[in-house]
C-alpha cells in the first residue's frame, strides 16, 4: 500500500506467536489477519500454566516452555505493562524466538519512519515523517505522531493519543487514552522522561520528569 511501506513487505515467517491471550492479544491476532490473511498462522503464548485455556477466537494457546523455535517463527508481546512486556520479550528471546514488526494495513506510515523490532502500530494511526519508534513499542488504534518524534523502548500510546512535532518520549512511558502532547521545537523539544505516566485525557504542555504521573488540562504533576 502506498501509505504504508511495511505492508508491502512479504513476511519471512509462517507462524507468529502472540504472547498474551487477553483483549490486546486478540486485537493483535486480528491485525495479523488483516496484514497477511491465512499466510501466517497465529498462536497465543503464555509463560505460566495457570493461563493455559482452550482456544481463544479459534486460536490455540501454548506454554512458552514447550516452544521449540524454528526460523519460520516470530513473536510479538501483547502485554500493556512495560515491565511485564520486558520480561515476556526476554523469555521469548531466551526460547530462541525472534521479534517482528506489525503495522496494520490501515495505518499511514511514511518512508521516513523507523520502527524497531517487536513494535506494533494499530489501525487508524498516522506516523508522518522523521519518526523513530523503539523496540516493543505499542501504538494503539487512532494515534497520530507528527514529525521529529522519538519513542523509547517498551513505551505505550493508548488509543487516540496525539503527539505533536519535536517530542522525545523515553523508555517505559505509558500515555493514556486521548492524551495530547503539544509540540516542542528543534532547539527545545518536549521531553517525556523514562517511566512517566500521562493520564487519560491529559494535555502535556511542557517536559515531564522521569517516573512522574501527569494529569489534567494542562497536565500537572500528581506524583
Amino acid at each position: 500500500m502506498a501509505g504504508n511501506p511495511y505492508c508491502a513487505l512479504q513476511p519471512s515467517f509462517k507462524h507468529l506467536f502472540v504472547f498474551g491471550a487477553g483483549g490486546h492479544g486478540r486485537e493483535i491476532a486480528w491485525l495479523v489477519e488483516q496484514c497477511w490473511g491465512e499466510a501466517v498462522e497465529v498462536e497465543f503464548l503464555v509463560d505460566n500454566p495457570v493461563y493455559l485455556c482452550p482456544a481463544v477466537n479459534g486460536r490455540s494457546v501454548r506454554l512458552l516452555s514447550c516452544v521449540d523455535a524454528t526460523e519460520s517463527e516470530r513473536f510479538v508481546v501483547a502485554v500493556g505493562d512495560s515491565a511485564l512486556r520486558r520480561r515476556a520479550s526476554l523469555g521469548c528471546l531466551q526460547a530462541g524466538l525472534l521479534p517482528t514488526i506489525l503495522v496494520h494495513p490501515r495505518a499511514e506510515v511514511s518512508r521516513f519512519v523507523e520502527i524497531a523490532a517487536g513494535s506494533v502500530i494499530c489501525a487508524g494511526s498516522i506516523l508522518t515523517t522523521n519518526v523513530v519508534i523503539g523496540e516493543h513499542v505499542h501504538v494503539n488504534v487512532g494515534c497520530t505522531i507528527s514529525h521529529d518524534v522519538c519513542i523509547g523502548d517498551f513505551s505505550t500510546l493508548s488509543p487516540g493519543v496525539h503527539v505533536s512535532g519535536h517530542v522525545q518520549i523515553g523508555r517505559d512511558v505509558f500515555i493514556g487514552t486521548g492524551a495530547n502532547i503539544i509540540n516542542g521545537s528543534a532547539k527545545a523539544p518536549i521531553v517525556i522522561g523514562d517511566g512517566a505516566v500521562i493520564a487519560a485525557g491529559a494535555c502535556v504542555t511542557k517536559s515531564v520528569e522521569p517516573d512522574a504521573l501527569m494529569a489534567g488540562v494542562p497536565a500537572v504533576r500528581k506524583r
